[in-house]
């Protein structure tokens, strides 16, 4: 069995509220958990209405379906106009 984990730091354009960062971080989230069938929270910064910090894991037997679903998972972020990747980290076990 191999595990995939990423953790991701975004900056959340036009956030002026928490109200606003929630709308944006729970929509993404909703959208890759069923185009990807992964495991996806919010871990961190959840008082700052500018930044996130997600993480998800997705498991599977072969270690090439797991780094393409973590690079598919990045790239669709990355392709989401409402927020920029900062920083982040992946991890396979």
């Amino acid at each position: 069995m191999i595990i995939g984990a990423c953790r991701i730091k975004v900056h959340i354009f036009e956030s002026y509220s928490l109200k606003d960062k929630r709308q944006v971080i729970k929509s993404l989230i909703e959208r890759l958990k069923t185009r990807y069938n992964i495991s996806i929270a919010e871990i961190d910064d959840l008082d700052s209405w500018q930044t996130a910090l997600i993480g998800f894991a997705c498991v599977s037997n072969e270690t090439k379906h797991v780094q393409s679903v973590i690079n598919n998972v990045i790239h669709f972020i990355d392709g989401d106009g409402r927020l920029e990747i900062t920083a982040q980290d992946i991890e396979i076990l």
